[in-house]
């Protein structure tokens, strides 16, 4: 499958997405967001990992910081949503893709128990978590190209 990202000579990022993909994208991000702003759906956790093992720190922790990461989630996806039509991506719009791309991979993976031990060539299209799985592959090979692209 040919590329979809690149860097250009002036370091700026291209990309090349087709319509469908671009409409992909833009919808995951979206519900991905939704997922954040409900905050209660269990495939979030690994955006939210817990930071003290002791629950009053966690609570104390989870009240001073827990609005301003998921706002800057939130932007990052919003962001994605908003430029992934645009033929070229400035470092900073690179840096918030690649934000969005990791929260939607970690949300997807969570959700479809993803492991390093996954046999991915086992994998029967009759599995009830094949188009997901394909998903999860798809934004995976997008972020993959994004971070070559922006080294």
């Amino acid at each position: 499958m040919p590329s979809r990202i690149e860097q250009t000579a002036k370091g700026e990022i291209r990309l090349r997405l087709p319509e469908d993909e671009q409409t992909l994208l833009r919808g995951i991000a979206a519900s991905t967001r939704a997922l954040l702003a409900d905050g209660e759906d269990p495939a979030l956790r690994r955006l939210f990992p817990p930071a003290y093992d002791d629950p009053e720190f966690e609570q104390e922790y989870r009240e001073l910081t827990g609005g301003q990461l998921a706002a800057g989630r939130e932007r990052a996806l919003q962001h994605l949503e908003a430029t992934v039509d645009h033929e070229v991506l400035s470092a900073q719009d690179a840096d918030l893709w690649l934000r969005a791309l990791n929260d939607v991979r970690l949300v997807l993976g969570t959700r479809l128990d993803v492991t390093e031990d996954l046999d991915w060539d086992g994998l029967s299209p009759q599995d009830p978590r094949a188009p997901e799985l394909a998903l999860y592959a798809y934004v995976s090979w997008i972020q993959e190209q994004l971070v070559e692209a922006s080294a």
